[in-house]
C-alpha cells in the first residue's frame, strides 16, 4: 500500500506530537495523527494528509470491531478507523479493510 503525498495547506502553526490532544496513529515508520477527522502526518517541514492510495482488503479478519471492542477509535471521515495490531481497520462492505 502506498501513502498520497498532499500538503494540508490550511493546517495552521498547530505541531502535533505526544501532548497535543489528537489521537496518535503509528503508521509505518512515522506516526499520523487524527485530527477534524482525517490524518495528518509530518513530512519536510509541513503537515501532509495521510490516506491510502486504494483498497486493501485486511485478509482473515475475523474480529468485529465497535463501540465496546476495546480497540482505539480514529474518527476518519465518514466513518470510524479501528487500532488493531499496529495499524488502521475500517469496515467496508461485508469485510475490513487494512489501512
Amino acid at each position: 500500500m502506498t501513502t498520497a503525498h498532499q500538503e494540508h495547506t490550511a493546517h495552521g502553526t498547530h505541531s502535533h506530537g505526544p501532548d497535543c490532544g489528537h489521537s496518535a496513529v503509528p503508521h509505518g515508520d512515522h506516526v499520523d495523527y487524527a485530527h477534524d477527522g482525517h490524518l495528518h502526518r509530518e513530512h519536510e517541514g509541513h503537515w501532509d494528509e495521510c490516506e491510502p492510495a486504494g483498497h486493501s482488503v485486511h485478509e482473515g479478519h475475523e474480529h468485529v470491531h465497535h463501540d465496546e471492542c476495546g480497540h482505539a477509535q480514529v474518527p476518519h471521515g465518514d466513518h470510524v478507523d479501528y487500532l488493531h495490531d499496529g495499524h488502521r481497520h475500517a469496515e467496508h462492505g461485508d469485510h475490513w479493510d487494512d489501512h
